[in-house]
This record gives C-alpha cells, sequence and structure tokens, in this order.
C-alpha cells in the first residue's frame, strides 16, 4: 500500500511570481487521487502576464512520492 500524507490539507494555493516578485497570478491545486492510484494535488488555469496581457496556460500535477497503490 502506497504512502499517506494525513497531516495534507485539502488544497495548496500556488503563487507564480517572477525573480524579482511581480506576481503573475495564483492558482488553487486541489488534493487528488490519479488515475495511476498516486496521491496528491492537480491545478490547471492561465495566468496573463502583468505588462501585457499575454496569456498562459498552466497545469500541474504535485505527487506524493511513494503514494501509488
Amino acid at each position: 500500500m502506497g504512502k499517506v500524507d494525513e497531516d495534507a490539507p485539502s488544497a495548496l494555493l500556488i503563487e507564480f511570481k517572477t525573480r524579482d516578485g511581480e506576481v503573475w497570478g495564483t492558482l488553487t491545486a486541489d488534493a487528488r487521487e490519479f488515475k495511476t492510484g498516486s496521491k496528491g494535488f492537480y491545478a490547471n488555469g492561465k495566468l496573463k502576464n502583468p505588462k501585457n496581457g499575454m496569456p498562459y496556460q498552466v497545469g500541474t500535477n504535485i505527487i506524493l512520492v511513494g503514494s501509488k497503490d
């Protein structure tokens, strides 16, 4: 049986910013069990460059290492 993190929250807030600290946006990564059996978080959404409004699509999986059943 895979690892389970009993202390993990139901969601994470991910902030995207440049090295200079300019914030491009935030996404919420909700807790998820993936089809593979791994557990972790998933986020999908769009960010905009604050200088020119150009949109970027973002998708991320955050997997608990060793959680696959």
